[in-house]
C-alpha cells in the first residue's frame, strides 16, 4: 500500500435505491417524512428531560443522549441524499464522502449506549440500594464522554486507513450513502490491512457492548426471578422492556449489514432500517408505556 494518496477521483456517484423516477419520487418523500419524524420525536425526548425534574435520572439522561446521537446519525446521511434528489445530481465530492463517512461512524455509537443504558438497568434492578450511590451524576457525564473519545479513535483509524487507498476509475457507490465496505470495493489498492482491521477491531466495537447488554440482562433476570410475587416481577421486567426492544431491533439490524461480505438489496433495506428506521422508532418505543415521559412530552407539547 501506498503512502500517499494517487487517487484520480475527484468526486463519487451515490446510486442511490433505485434507479426508477417514479420509486425516487415515493423514496424522497418516504425519507423526508422518516427524517423529519426522526428529528421532532428525539428533540421531543431531549426537550421533556430537560425541562422536567423527574426526569433528571441516570436513565433518563443516557436517553436524551441517545436521541442526539440519533437526530446526528440519521443527519449525516438523509439529509444529503434529499439533497441530491432536488438537484437531480448524484454526486458527492471525495473530501465530503470521506468527511460523511466520519462523521456517520463518530455519531454511530448506539452499541455503546445501549451497553451503558443496560448496566443503569443492571445497577437498579440488582442493587437498588446502591442506585444512588453508584450512579452518580460524574460517573454517567465520565461514561457518555468516554464513549465519545472511543467512537472518535475507532472512526480516526479507519478513516486514516481509508485515507492511504487509491480510487482509479469506477466510482459508482451502489448506496444512498459513503460507507467504508462499499469504498473499499472502489479501490485499486491492496484493502486487505483495512478488510482485517474492520473485521478484527470492528467484532470486538460490537461484541464487546453486546456481551455487557448480556451479561447484564442475565443478572437482572437472576434477580427478578427470585421475586416470590408475579406482580413484582412484571413490575421489574417492564422497566427493562423498552431498552431491550430496542437493543434487539439495533443488533438484528446491523448484524444484516456489517457481517455479510456482499452488499445485496436486502443488506440495503437492512441499512435503511438500521441508519433511519431505527432513530425514528427509539422515541416511540421508550415513551409508549412511559407514564412519566409522556407526561413530559405532554407538557413540551402543551408549551
Amino acid at each position: 500500500m501506498s503512502g500517499t494518496n494517487q487517487s484520480s477521483v475527484s468526486e463519487f456517484l451515490l446510486l442511490g435505491l433505485s434507479r426508477q423516477p417514479q420509486q425516487q419520487h415515493l423514496l424522497f418523500v418516504f425519507f423526508l417524512s422518516m427524517y423529519l419524524a426522526t428529528v421532532l420525536g428525539n428533540l421531543l425526548i431531549i426537550l421533556a428531560v430537560s425541562i422536567d425534574s423527574r426526569l433528571h435520572t441516570p436513565m433518563y439522561f443516557f436517553l436524551s443522549n441517545l436521541s442526539f446521537v440519533d437526530i446526528c446519525f440519521s443527519s449525516t446521511t438523509v439529509p444529503k441524499m434529499l439533497a441530491n434528489h432536488i438537484l437531480g445530481t448524484q454526486t458527492i465530492s471525495f473530501c465530503g464522502c470521506f468527511t460523511q463517512m466520519y462523521f456517520f461512524h463518530v455519531v454511530d455509537m448506539d452499541n455503546f449506549l445501549l451497553a451503558v443504558m443496560a448496566y443503569d438497568r443492571f445497577v437498579a434492578v440488582c442493587h437498588p440500594l446502591h442506585y444512588t450511590a453508584k450512579m452518580t451524576h460524574q460517573l454517567c457525564a465520565l461514561l457518555v464522554a468516554g464513549l465519545w473519545v472511543v467512537a472518535n479513535l475507532n472512526v480516526l483509524l479507519h478513516t486514516l486507513l481509508m485515507a492511504r487507498l487509491s480510487f482509479c476509475a469506477d466510482n459508482a457507490i451502489p448506496h444512498f450513502f459513503c460507507d467504508v465496505t462499499p469504498l473499499l470495493k472502489l479501490s485499486c489498492s491492496d484493502t486487505h490491512l483495512n478488510e482485517v482491521i474492520i473485521l478484527s477491531e470492528g467484532a470486538l466495537v460490537m461484541i464487546t457492548p453486546f456481551l455487557c447488554i448480556l451479561a447484564s440482562y442475565m443478572h437482572i433476570t437472576c434477580t427478578v426471578l427470585r421475586v416470590p410475587s408475579t406482580k413484582g416481577r412484571w413490575k421489574a421486567f417492564s422497566t427493562c422492556g423498552s431498552h431491550l426492544a430496542v437493543v434487539l431491533l439495533f443488533y438484528g439490524t446491523i448484524i444484516a449489514v456489517y457481517f455479510n461480505s456482499v452488499l445485496t438489496e436486502k443488506d440495503t433495506t437492512a441499512t435503511v432500517l438500521y441508519t433511519v428506521v431505527t432513530p425514528m422508532l427509539n422515541p416511540f418505543i421508550y415513551s409508549l408505556r412511559n407514564r412519566y415521559l409522556k407526561g413530559a412530552l405532554k407538557k413540551v407539547v402543551g408549551r
